[in-house]
C-alpha cells in the first residue's frame, strides 16, 4: 500500500469514527461525480429504484445509480449523461483539470488516459472494499490489466451478433425443423441465403447502420480478419491491411451493399426501428440491445412477437480460428490530488455496488464480468443465454497496447465506408487507411 493511499484510508477511519460519535457531523453528505455514456431515459426511469423493473441499458444503469444514492443517504452520486462515447468532452476535462470522478470507459480507450498518468490504479481500493481481481472473467481482467495493475472495474464484455426475425427466416424457407435459423458457414452461403431471402420476402437481408457510420464497419472487419488468423496488429504501434484477409472482408460487405442485401441510408436510430418494424431478417448489433428486443418479442402486436427472435454469435465464414472481436465497458476513476478521503471511501462504495449487481446489468444482454455471475443459474435462465455462450470464448479484443482504438475505428470506418459504396476502389480504400492508422500512431 502506498502512503499516499495509505493516509487516505487512515483518514477516512477517522471520519468515520467522528461520524458514528456525532450526530450532526453523521448528516454531512459526500459528493462525488459519475460520468456516463449509455443514453438518457429519465422520462421512465428517472426516479425508479426497483432495478428489477428496469429494462435496456440507460434504464438499468439509471435505475441502479438511484438505488445507490437511496441506498447511501450520506453520499450523493451526481450524474452527467454524455453522448456516446463522450471521450472528446472526458479529454477536455482532462486539460482543463475538471475530469470527473468516476467515468464510463471502454476497455479499448483505457489505455489513451492510463499511459497518460489520468487514472487512479485501483487494485488497493478494490481490495478495500472486498474486490479481488481474481473474482473477474479472463476477458474482464486482461481488459482493464495495464503495467500488471487494475485501472478500472470491469462490468461487462460486449460483442456483434446477429439479431434475427424469425418470421421472416421461415418467410424465406431459412429455418431448420426445430424452428432455429439456418445461418451460413461460408461466404458464398451467406451471399446464397442473403439472395434467397430477397427473392421469398421482398426485402434485405440485412438491417444495418450505414449513414454516418464507423464503428459497424469496424467491427465487421474485425471479426473477420480474426477468424482469418490475420495478426494486422503483431506491432501495436503499426498496423497492416492493405493485405488479401483484409480485401475479402471489404468486397464481401461492398458485395452485400451492391445486391441490395442491406438497408441503406439508415442510422443508427433508424436501423433499430426498421428490424423492429419487420423491414429485414438480420440486424447487426450488439449486446447491449438483446433485453429491448427480447421485450419486444414478448409484446403482442409487434413484428418480433408475430414471429419470433433469435439471437446468435456472427457466423464463421472464413476458415481460420473461431473469433469476434469484443469490447468491454468499465467504471474508471480519474487521478485527482485534491480527492478527499471521504470522496475516494464513496467511490470505493461505487465500485462495490456495481460489482454487487453484475448480475442486473448483464439483462441487458452484455456478457458479466464477473465469474460468479457467469457461471450462476440466474444468469443462464436469462433469455437467449444458451446461444450467446460461446462468446465467452470467442470474444477477441485488439492488443491492450493498441492507443487510440477509437480514432483508429473511425478511420478504418470511414475508408470502409467509402469503398462499399463504391466512392473509392477497394485497393484504394485499404492503402489509405493503413497509412492514415500508421500516421496516427506514430505521431501519439
Amino acid at each position: 500500500m502506498t502512503r499516499h493511499f495509505r493516509s487516505w484510508i487512515m483518514a477516512a477511519a477517522s471520519v468515520a469514527a467522528m461520524a458514528s460519535a456525532s450526530p450532526a457531523f453523521a448528516q454531512d453528505v459526500t459528493e462525488i461525480s459519475v460520468q456516463r455514456f449509455f443514453g438518457a431515459c429519465d422520462a421512465d426511469f428517472g426516479t425508479n429504484t426497483d432495478v428489477s423493473k428496469a429494462v435496456g441499458e440507460c434504464g438499468i444503469i439509471t435505475s441502479l445509480i438511484n438505488k445507490f444514492n437511496a441506498d447511501n443517504p450520506d453520499i450523493k452520486a451526481t450524474v452527467t449523461t454524455v453522448e456516446w462515447p463522450g471521450y472528446d468532452q472526458l479529454t477536455a476535462q482532462f486539460a482543463a483539470g475538471d475530469p470527473p470522478d468516476i467515468v464510463t470507459v471502454h476497455e479499448s480507450a483505457l489505455s489513451d488516459y492510463q499511459s497518460k498518468g489520468l487514472l487512479l490504479p485501483l487494485d488497493e481500493l478494490l481490495a478495500t472494499v472486498g474486490i479481488s481481481p481474481d473474482s473477474f472473467t479472463d476477458a474482464g481482467r486482461g481488459g482493464v490489466t495495464k503495467e500488471d495493475k487494475i485501472y478500472a472495474l470491469p462490468i461487462d464484455s460486449w460483442t456483434m451478433l446477429y439479431h434475427i426475425n424469425l418470421g421472416l427466416f421461415k418467410q424465406a424457407g431459412l429455418l431448420n425443423a426445430d424452428g432455429t435459423p439456418i445461418l451460413p458457414t461460408s461466404v458464398d452461403e451467406l451471399l446464397a441465403q442473403a439472395e434467397q431471402f430477397k427473392q421469398k420476402t421482398g426485402k434485405p437481408y440485412f438491417v444495418q447502420n450505414l449513414a454516418n457510420e464507423t464503428a459497424l464497419f469496424t467491427r465487421n472487419l474485425y471479426t473477420y480478419l480474426f477468424q482469418q488468423d490475420s495478426d494486422f496488429f503483431a506491432d501495436p504501434t503499426k498496423v497492416k491491411l492493405n493485405t488479401p484477409e483484409a480485401k475479402k472482408v471489404f468486397e464481401l460487405y461492398k458485395a452485400i451493399f451492391d445486391k441490395d442485401y442491406t438497408t441503406k441510408n439508415m442510422d443508427y436510430g433508424a436501423a433499430i426501428q426498421a428490424f423492429l418494424a419487420g423491414e429485414g431478417g438480420v440486424q447487426l448489433n450488439g449486446t447491449w440491445v438483446v433485453g429491448d428486443y427480447n421485450a419486444s418479442a414478448a409484446t403482442a402486436g409487434t413484428a418480433l412477437n408475430s414471429g419470433g427472435y433469435a439471437v446468435y454469435p456472427y457466423p464463421q465464414l472464413f476458415g481460420g480460428k473461431k473469433a469476434q472481436y469484443a469490447d468491454g465497458h468499465t467504471w474508471a476513476v480519474s487521478n485527482k490530488d485534491d480527492r478527499t478521503p471521504e470522496q475516494l471511501a464513496a467511490i470505493g462504495k461505487f465500485l462495490k455496488f456495481f460489482a454487487d449487481n453484475d448480475f442486473e446489468w448483464s439483462r441487458t444482454g452484455h456478457l458479466p464480468a464477473f465469474k460468479a455471475v457467469l457461471d450462476s443459474d440466474a444468469f443462464k435462465a436469462l433469455p437467449h443465454r444458451d446461444t450467446l455462450a460461446p462468446i465467452a470464448t470467442l470474444g477477441t479484443p485488439l492488443p491492450s497496447a493498441v492507443q487510440r482504438q477509437f480514432a483508429i475505428q473511425d478511420i478504418i470506418g470511414e475508408e470502409m465506408g467509402a469503398a462499399v459504396t463504391g466512392q473509392k476502389e477497394v485497393d484504394a480504400a485499404l492503402t489509405d487507411a493503413e497509412s492514415r492508422i500508421n500516421e496516427l500512431l506514430a505521431n501519439l
